[in-house]
């Protein structure tokens, strides 16, 4: 797990290279605001609509610009061969062609279309009728921006890979239901992280009957772990399935201690680590997302994984995902205009995904559209802190400080493959295994497990941390 290389992240923890090309197809192409460096940006100003001009081409006979119909295209052409001499048999033929391939692939090729005739949602979603790849893109998926623009190495390939893997693996975990806990989504990403990372040892913040543990032992089979959670998963022993781990050590039940409260070194010498950046730290604690950052850099951690990074008017916390959501990041920040096309499209998509929000939703009082209706929440929604756009704008420009890499993992596939309901698509990355690819679907193995694992999608983030190369933050911010 040395460092191979000052700019990569390889098969063992060290800083990443520079972008590949296939993250900018993440970002939205929504309206970007000027780089803001000394002031902050107004959301009030920011909620006006902007006519578009209509195009000069508009204006001009559109008989010279519109294309003759598909099926006048074939009789022409049919007819230059002399094939058929009348255009009305010529036509006749065209259709009972056209009639005969779409029959034979509808017949005899599954992985054409794969919808299920009972799920209108996932109907809805295949053919776009609900604007996931238009309207939707408007509002765009915003990206926490690192110091350097780098990000991770590995690729769709790669993770097309290791679902090969994964799948088989999967089917052994011995929760086979852990509701309110990781669906299948969030175990590949665990799995595939801490595999790609190959840490020293493994921390973690939460572990509700110990289905994450399990996920990090299958990774990392001789690694320790350790594991912070208020009830030890062997309570759940007494009522159902639960996984205790025999190479973990348990701050747990009555010997259980805070994240932010562990003394680190102390800690982690015994276990004879010495070197942080070898370690990876993964919260699934619900616990504000921005006070673990700060805690986990005071500590001296590089590598972080979230499980739960909530989109903008969602979730029980304050999560890396709304702290970014800024005007002046590609696909970010919100209108709460009740007239605008944001509030149109929100209100619509409201009917068809779960985790989708409308503008009622969003915003707070003063068009407070940030955290969660202006709130900062936290510890399971008990704390609801209101916070103005300047702190939140500064919570924004502190992460940008700090952040190395920044990398969400995308879906496993996509809505008309698993049936899920629960996220909006519109709101996440492209999926791994796109809609409509049952073949590779089927392939992987995924068609063999029950579509409700996959309804638990919540954004999971991997970052890399590093102080800012000139520190202008007091140690007594991060707490």
């Amino acid at each position: 797990m040395s460092n191979r290389h000052p700019h990569t992240v390889s098969h063992s923890i060290s800083s990443p290279k520079a972008p590949p090309i296939m993250l900018d197809r993440t970002l939205s192409s929504r309206r970007s605001q000027p780089h803001l460096d000394f002031e902050f940006p107004s959301p009030a100003a920011s909620s006006a609509v902007s006519p578009v001009p209509e195009s000069p081409t508009s204006l001009a006979d559109e008989s010279k610009t519109k294309k003759p119909p598909l099926y006048l295209l074939a009789t022409n052409y049919i007819s230059r061969f002399g094939l058929v001499k009348s255009p009305c048999l010529c036509l006749s033929l065209c259709l009972l062609l056209i009639v005969f391939t779409l029959f034979s692939l509808l017949l005899n090729s599954r992985s054409f279309v794969c919808v299920s005739s009972y799920d209108p949602i996932s109907r809805v979603s295949l053919f776009g009728l609900d604007g996931v790849d238009s309207d939707f893109g408007s509002l765009g998926v915003p990206w926490c921006r690192s110091k350097h623009g780098k990000t991770v190495e590995w690729t769709s390939k790669d993770l097309i890979n290791g679902l090969e893997e994964f799948v088989p693996i999967y089917e052994t975990r011995p929760i086979k239901n852990n509701l309110y806990g990781m669906g299948f989504d969030h175990s590949f990403g665990l799995w595939f992280i801490t595999r790609r990372l190959k840490p020293d040892i493994m921390i973690e913040s939460g572990a509700f009957k110990g289905h994450s543990t399990w996920v990090l032992r299958q990774a990392m089979p001789d690694t320790p772990i350790i594991s912070l959670t208020p009830r030890h998963p062997e309570k759940y022993l007494k009522k159902g399935p639960a996984y205790v781990d025999g190479n973990c050590t348990y701050f747990a039940g009555k010997d259980f201690v805070d994240f932010g409260s562990v003394d680190w070194e102390k800690v982690l010498k015994i276990h004879g680590i010495s070197d942080f950046s070898r370690v990876l730290v993964f919260f699934d604690d619900h616990q504000n997302e921005l006070k673990r950052l700060k805690q986990a850099l005071k500590a001296g951690f590089h590598h972080l994984v979230f499980e739960d990074n909530y989109d903008t008017g969602t979730g029980d916390h304050y999560s890396l995902r709304q702290i970014c959501d800024q005007f002046y990041i590609r696909g970010g920040g919100h209108s709460c205009f009740k007239d605008s096309d944001e509030a149109r499209i929100r209100s619509k998509r409201k009917k068809f995904w779960e985790k989708a929000v409308d503008i009622d939703e969003l915003c707070g009082p003063h068009e407070a559209w940030w955290g969660v209706r202006g709130e900062m929440r936290d510890n399971f929604n008990h704390n609801k802190t209101t916070i103005s756009y300047g702190e939140h704008f500064q919570n924004s420009r502190f992460v940008e400080s700090i952040l190395d890499v920044y990398w969400e993992l995308p879906p496993t596939a996509g809505p008309s493959l698993t049936h899920q309901s629960r996220y909006d698509p519109g709101r996440a990355p492209p999926p791994i295994v796109e809609d409509g690819r049952y073949r590779m679907f089927q392939r992987l193995g995924l068609d063999r497990l029950e579509r409700s694992v996959f309804n638990g999608y919540t954004q999971m983030v991997y970052l890399q941390i590093s102080k800012p190369e000139s520190w202008k933050y007091p140690e007594s911010d991060l707490v």
